[in-house]
């Protein structure tokens, strides 16, 4: 939740989403002003601090970047689509047998689904 608030406030982030699903699944997508923009993000903040935690954390992690014409956001079957067909597996310390295929499960509706704003939209 710190990284989705970091977000909201670096300048050139245009809007995210989130979903947490059962055990511990997430979801996220962000749209940037451009890629300088996102990799300050990246760089910076409670994100980058988090990014080596990732490799204890997950057993099963990916990303995938696109370039799209319009920053509406994806709904979460194009965000699959795109994992699927352009995603890159992270590195994870102990892999599941689905990370180490390269599988990806679909998302489906969990705990939280949030909207992410850029600060200054935010009620």
């Amino acid at each position: 939740m710190q990284s989705s608030r970091q977000a909201e406030r670096t300048p050139g982030f245009l809007g995210g989403k989130i979903l947490r699903e059962a055990r511990n699944t997430f979801w996220t997508v962000t749209v940037w002003q451009d890629a300088a923009a996102m990799n300050a993000f990246r760089v910076s903040g409670t994100h980058l601090a988090a990014m080596p935690k990732l490799l204890s954390w997950c057993d099963e992690a990916s990303v995938a970047n696109w370039i799209q014409d319009s920053t509406e956001l994806p709904i979460w079957a194009e965000a699959y689509r795109r994992m699927v067909q352009e995603g890159k597996p992270s590195k994870v310390n102990h892999p599941s047998p689905a990370q180490k295929a390269n599988q990806i499960p679909a998302p489906e509706p969990g705990l939280l689904d949030r909207t992410l704003k850029p600060a200054k939209f935010r009620e």
